[in-house]
């Protein structure tokens, strides 16, 4: 399987702060990537380095064969991103962002109404080309972000928290559109504060904190560094504790060995959840300190 993101010693410094370092990082050509990390991690940053955005200080960085640092227009042609916070343009209406995106990569007039119409059609928005950006609701307006970057057919997607502040009705029909992009054989860079998110669409994922890559693999495979099984009590009817064991059977022995004053809550399966706080110590979302 070919990679389209390869970084090797990966460190990018700003003044005196070493916001990543010796970050080596491969992502398969197919594959849905999950990128986990709390505030101040280092997510922000290579995101910029692998966008073009930011150049590496140290360290070798390919995406789709390209070098980021001597051959970013290359780069460009071969990427799109869809940044949390709103980048439309709020004169246009839908088909006029798809349009003005189209003409910025130089695609032909005949080929570029063809696919705006290819595309308005496959995030559903084909009824809404003709609205302002602002009349959208939330959902509506990522589509249409998503939609824009896809004008030039891009072999890697970019999406920063694509759900952020949507419903949960709205959150999963995103999920199906991330799923069959993916299906359809765009690579996909998923960076979000959802772990439910994360478990539901990723096929690999990679923790970062203080600018290291601290874990990396399957759901399943992080999972079980952690523990398959979780077993959550009531300390001091004050606080929940949480201790993970490698199968049920294990974890029923240490609950039935607790004294009376601990009141067992919950015997459950782990999740991504469990596997970031254990080697973070933080929840997602959280600043690093």
């Amino acid at each position: 399987m070919s990679e389209v993101i390869t970084t090797e010693n990966l460190t990018k410094h700003y003044k005196n702060v070493c916001a990543v370092e010796d970050l080596n990082l491969h992502v398969n050509s197919g594959e849905i990537f999950g990128f986990l990390g709390p505030n101040g991690a280092g997510k922000t940053t290579t995101i910029r380095v692998l966008t073009t955005l930011a150049k590496p200080s140290s360290g070798s960085v390919y995406v789709a064969g390209f070098d980021v640092a001597k051959e970013p227009e290359k780069v460009k042609k071969v990427i799109g991103v869809v940044q949390q916070h709103l980048t439309l343009d709020l004169d246009l209406n839908v088909r006029e962002n798809l349009e003005l995106h189209g003409r910025l990569h130089h695609i032909p007039s005949g080929d570029r109404s063809g696919r705006i119409r290819e595309l308005l059609e496959y995030v559903g928005l084909t009824d809404q080309s003709k609205r302002m950006v602002e009349e959208l609701s939330g959902g509506m307006k990522n589509a249409a972000m998503i939609a824009r970057s896809l004008m030039h057919k891009p072999r890697l997607l970019f999406l920063d928290e694509p759900t952020v502040g949507l419903d949960v009705q709205m959150r999963r029909r995103m999920w199906d559109l991330i799923r069959r992009l993916n299906r359809d054989g765009t690579t996909i860079f998923l960076t979000t504060h959802y772990i439910e998110e994360a478990e539901a669409l990723c096929s690999r994922v990679g923790i970062v904190h203080q600018g290291h890559l601290i874990a990396l693999g399957t759901p399943a495979e992080l999972r079980q560094k952690v523990g398959l099984v979780t077993v959550e009590t009531l300390v001091d009817g004050k606080f929940t504790q949480y201790e993970h064991f490698p199968d049920r059977s294990s974890a029923t022995n240490y609950a039935e060995s607790l004294p009376p004053d601990v009141k067992t809550i919950l015997i459950r399966e782990s999740n991504l959840e469990d596997v970031f706080v254990e080697l973070t110590g933080k929840t997602v979302g959280d600043e690093e300190r």
